[in-house]
């Protein structure tokens, strides 16, 4: 009766031993099979960016030149030339958008991140926030065209930079918002304590202590906006001159020039495009490694 009692355990539990063993098996071939599937797609995107990213080196590099930076535009057929009042324009699209963006996009996060962090007019907003952070910048540029062009009759340097200050704006109030929110609670209640208001407190504390993410945000934003074509199309548009100082009338921009000279029959168009386009990655990049540079920096605080 002892040995028969013994034994049985080991004939009961063999089969749940067997169940589980192929349990394990199964789990570690699913387990290496997805890390297989999405080694192999990683492995692709980082070729496909990869292919793209040498041939705009190459390509961008070996269309350099000095004349790059001094000329303008040429006109169609025609030899040499350069990006100078494309580079120009938008260097002044860039910066009159994030100008326009910067206090809206601040104070708006602002209002969300002290103010009215659980009122119904907050999530309101965060919600219009999200949609415009998502929403195509083809259809903010055929917005700020209904009102902002087609009733002058005139495209216009003002025009895009609406365009590019709307599509910065919900970058910005969300950097904004999320920098305050890191803030201790700690330090507002102290200079409440100290009797200082409301407003000074954000002035003087909050801001202070998210001044290196609201700068990211900003830096960032610009990075979003340096390279838009597709409002410009709709608002500044572009010529091969110089703009005019109101900047009425088609600005000259890279973006756009980069569009109109890459679809171009003309090599030399075509060799300009590939610089200008050489020139917004470089751009966007380093904007992007400032970005970086600022948050580990704060953080290394």
């Amino acid at each position: 009766m002892t040995t028969a009692n013994t034994a049985m355990p080991e004939t009961v539990l063999a089969p749940e031993e067997a169940h589980w063993g192929r349990v394990r098996a199964s789990r570690r071939i699913a387990d290496r099979s997805l890390k297989l599937i999405c080694t192999a797609f990683t492995v692709l995107g980082v070729f496909v960016l990869g292919w793209i990213l040498l041939m705009l080196l190459f390509e961008g590099i070996t269309a350099l030149s000095p004349a790059i930076f001094t000329q303008v535009t040429p006109g169609p057929g025609t030899a040499g030339g350069g990006l100078a009042n494309a580079i120009v324009g938008s260097i002044l699209l860039t910066f009159l958008g994030i100008a326009i963006a910067t206090p809206i996009g601040i104070l708006a996060g602002t209002y969300l991140a002290e103010y009215a962090r659980t009122s119904k007019l907050a999530a309101l907003i965060r919600f219009i926030n999200d949609v415009l952070l998502s929403a195509p910048s083809i259809l903010i540029g055929l917005f700020v065209y209904t009102f902002a062009v087609a009733p002058l009759g005139s495209y216009s340097g003002w025009a895009g930079s609406i365009a590019l200050a709307i599509i910065a704006v919900p970058v910005i109030v969300r950097t904004t918002e999320d920098m305050l929110r890191l803030v201790p609670s700690g330090l507002r209640e102290a200079a409440a304590a100290l009797g200082a208001p409301t407003s000074r407190v954000v002035t003087l504390v909050t801001w202070r202590a998210a001044k290196a993410g609201i700068v990211t945000g900003l830096v960032l934003a610009t990075a979003r906006i340096a390279g838009e074509t597709a409002p410009l199309l709709f608002t500044a548009f572009n010529n091969n001159f110089w703009f005019n100082t109101n900047l009425m009338g088609g600005v000259s921009n890279l973006p756009v020039t980069i569009y109109q000279f890459a679809l171009s029959p003309y090599g030399n168009w075509q060799q300009l495009a590939w610089a200008g386009a050489f020139l917004i990655t470089i751009t966007i990049l380093g904007l992007s490694i400032l970005a970086r540079y600022v948050i580990n920096k704060d953080n290394a605080r």
